[in-house]
């Protein structure tokens, strides 16, 4: 008998947690309550990606498990759905999406596939145009990445015909709106970056990068240079404090 907890035992601990006599904490959630939780969560399944740390990446993908357990018993108790539906749904929604996998049509190459995704997405979610795809993309994610999947899928679907030729002759004239941003009103101004980030998003776009993860690696670099000076400072502090001037003199 293997000891190691199951998922129904964690079904079982969430249920326990949110009952009315159990954690004063837990029993009182919302869906709305646990939105920046889930968030969280997943952001530190990311850190722990990148920090090649499997350790820590097994104990944050079991915190974003909980979370959706949390989410699915929340529902349970409100008749729309438990975590069997959960499951059940993405199971299903996996093997339609696969035909060349359970089909039995497996010589497909990764754009073919990409492109039945796509398709088979489009008839499931019913959308009757492109505008409604684009619509679909989710407001509340962060607007670097909501950027990159609206333009993505605009190029996809034939929405956005502008070649990167175009799109970098206008970001070199917006070059010349930053250096006199400061005569512009406020709102002009956050139009100006808004347009600025979005033709950079466009690029990447072409360039087959994620504009999300430059922007991160950017920050890395940033922040490693800002800990190197002060660094330097705080050692150049140190000599300074340390020298007797009086001594020195010649």
């Amino acid at each position: 008998m293997s000891d190691k907890y199951t998922l129904d035992d964690l079904c079982m601990v969430v249920r326990r947690l949110t009952a009315k006599d159990g954690c004063p904490w837990d029993s009182i959630q919302t869906h709305n309550s646990l939105k920046r939780y889930l968030i969280e969560e997943c952001y530190e399944v990311i850190d722990a990606i990148d920090n090649k740390d499997n350790v820590n990446m097994c104990e944050e993908l079991g915190d974003v498990l909980f979370q959706i357990v949390f989410h699915s018993e929340l529902a349970r108790r409100e008749k729309a759905f438990d975590i069997s539906d959960v499951t059940d749904g993405v199971t299903r929604k996996m093997i339609s999406r696969h035909p060349h996998i359970f089909s039995g049509n497996n010589d497909k190459t990764i754009a073919e596939i990409n492109d039945s995704w796509e398709s088979i997405k489009k008839a499931e979610k019913g959308y009757k145009n492109n505008m409604e795809i684009l619509k679909s993309i989710p407001s509340s994610l962060p607007a670097l990445m909501r950027s990159e999947k609206t333009v993505t899928k605009a190029y996809k679907n034939n929405m956005d015909s502008e070649t990167l030729e175009e799109i970098t002759k206008r970001l070199e004239k917006n070059v010349l709106l930053l250096k006199e941003l400061n005569l512009y009103h406020k709102k002009e101004q956050e139009e100006i970056i808004g347009n600025f980030l979005l033709d950079l998003t466009k690029i990447s776009h072409f360039s087959q990068l994620n504009v999300e993860f430059s922007l991160t690696n950017a920050l890395k670099t940033y922040i490693n240079k800002l800990e190197n000076i002060e660094t330097t400072v705080a050692a150049v502090g140190e000599i300074a404090e340390d020298t007797d001037f009086e001594d020195a003199k010649v």
